[in-house]
């Protein structure tokens, strides 16, 4: 007997290293379930395909590696477009695999009615990936496979559709040779390359801008050097949240959009930023104004000069274009004086919090006391996520992720999915009372899988983002007040131990440390309402 292509499929994803996929299994898609099974890769079965892809991308996002997302043909393929937009947003390498009608029962320009049929399944998902093919033969299954799991690595890195007609998975084929070359990244100009150094060494103020490219590319010890190098300060996107450790005397430990923070790209005469877009949400909707002088490192010409027009730009992988300009920079003094006020700003800033917002500093005060070191958090699209993604000290890269590419409400649990099964240290989940109720069914899931999940749901009876936005503009509130259930009952009716607490105080710490330090999923529910931040765009200063 020869081999099928649901064989071969599993093969490419072993060859490529693929140990987890997450999926929900349907009429069309069994046969993979069943070569995984037999091949050894663990496929976590979701209860809604949009957990699929939200949990692919967790993987991701907290691994580097390739996430994936096995999903059936029509109805279930379109219910992870939320998610695969989030991943295409935020540059991470997903693999959807989708299978589709059955090749012999499609007819070119005619939608016939068969079962989940759609007339063009891989347009579906153009908008939202950075490539998607449809295997047009049993035996280039395999080939195309490893195509795409190339291209959703390659940077810069994102999510690639694969859509296989359901017969082509039953089918004995052959694994043709893929003869598709990996792509190079672009060769780095030398003379650009000395000419920045000579803009670095002559700059008063050079300040330095990490985005998700940097922390992808495993930049941050060669951005640390530099920043010393130079005396510069590091500002990090949200993205680029953990690249330097928060004890670097260089490391701008809050956001931009804190006014102190804010005054260090003002006053830059040089900026290098490393691995980003400048996108509205860092940059206030583009009213930073443009530095002086703007170097950007980037693998793509197009992404770096789209909302800032650099001045010089150097094409390449963040890390490899840091440690090449490393090489000849020499040591300028002002090391010492730069990380006293940068401390001094830290200082400003927390100050200010406690005093504005004395709930949410008691709330990032708990966590820093009682979250373990190897956890992973994983915000949500909520008050207390905003909190965390921008004022949390996260100690390593990888130990965040915040859906802040698309900005998308119900990522938050559903993605620790993917980050408790990359088993890279507990997934601590901050989410609303409304954001869990997109995905709560994944209780289901997290207590099947027995991952080592700890949710903490902020419960402040709404979507408080929203309800401080009508609030603010002085009209009554309208959608923004929910009923919601009985959490800590729901969550044990999942065999799921939880608890409730009101606000961030001594029984939230006591809980907390021992919820991330249990072994089983959990569900922790506090009552609180914050007031969002200065990250979020109502509070933004520069207007």
């Amino acid at each position: 007997m020869g081999r099928t292509g649901a064989q071969y499929l599993v093969s490419a994803l072993g060859e490529l290293g693929v140990d987890v996929a997450f999926g929900l299994p349907g009429v069309h898609n069994l046969p993979i379930w069943e070569a995984l099974s037999s091949a050894g890769i663990r496929i976590i079965g979701v209860r809604h395909e949009q957990a699929a892809g939200f949990a692919a991308d967790g993987y991701a996002r907290a691994t580097g590696r390739l996430g994936v997302a096995v999903v059936t043909t029509g109805p279930g393929a379109a219910n992870t477009l939320g998610a695969v937009g989030e991943a295409m947003a935020s540059a991470s390498p997903v693999l959807v695999l989708a299978t589709d009608i059955p090749s012999t029962l499609r007819r070119p320009g005619i939608t016939r009615g068969v079962l989940h049929e759609t007339s063009d399944q891989q347009a579906m998902f153009a908008p939202v990936t950075k490539a998607g093919f449809t295997v047009e033969h049993p035996d280039d299954l395999a080939g195309t496979v490893r195509r795409a799991a190339r291209l959703a690595l390659r940077p810069q890195s994102g999510p690639v559709y694969v859509g296989i007609p359901t017969d082509f998975l039953t089918a004995e084929c052959l694994d043709r040779n893929d003869s598709e070359p990996t792509e190079l990244l672009h060769t780095l100009d030398v003379e650009d390359l000395d000419r920045a150094r000579e803009v670095l060494a002559a700059a008063e103020r050079p300040l330095i801008w990490a985005g998700g490219g940097a922390l992808r590319s495993g930049a941050g010890e060669a951005v640390g050097r530099l920043a010393e190098t130079l005396a510069a300060p590091i500002i990090t996107t949200f993205a680029a949240r953990g690249i330097v450790p928060p004890d670097h005397p260089c490391r701008a430990s809050n956001p931009v959009h804190t006014p102190e923070v804010g005054a260090l790209w003002d006053e830059a005469d040089v900026v290098l930023a490393v691995g980003t877009d400048f996108d509205g949400l860092m940059t206030q909707n583009w009213r930073m104004p443009q530095p002086p002088r703007l170097i950007a490192v980037n693998v793509d010409p197009a992404d770096a000069a789209k909302n800032y027009p650099p001045d010089l730009l150097l094409l390449g992988d963040a890390r490899q274009v840091v440690e090449r300009l490393l090489t000849g920079l020499a040591a300028r003094p002002g090391l010492d004086g730069l990380s006293r006020r940068l401390d001094e700003i830290e200082v400003r800033v927390r100050r200010r919090v406690r005093k504005e917002e004395p709930q949410a500093a008691e709330f990032l005060a708990a966590l820093g006391e009682t979250l373990p070191d190897d956890s992973v958090l994983v915000s949500d699209m909520c008050v207390a996520g905003y909190w965390v993604g921008g004022f949390y000290r996260i100690a390593a890269p990888r130990k965040l992720a915040y859906p802040m590419g698309w900005g998308t409400l119900g990522f938050g649990f559903p993605a620790s999915l993917g980050v408790a099964a990359a088993a890279q240290g507990r997934a601590v989940c901050i989410t609303g009372d409304g954001g869990f109720l997109y995905g709560v069914g994944e209780l289901a899931t997290a207590v099947q899988e027995n991952l080592p999940i700890t949710v903490v749901v902020v419960d402040d009876g709404g979507y408080g983002m929203l309800r401080y936005d009508q609030t603010r503009a002085g009209l009554p509130h309208r959608g923004v007040d929910l009923v919601t259930p009985d959490f800590v009952g729901l969550a044990k009716s999942f065999g799921v131990y939880a608890d409730r607490v009101d606000g961030f105080g001594r029984a939230f710490r006591r809980l907390l440390r021992e919820f991330t330090r249990a072994d089983e999923p959990n569900v922790l529910v506090v009552s609180a309402e914050l007031s969002p931040p200065l990250n979020t765009s109502p509070r933004w200063y520069r207007k």
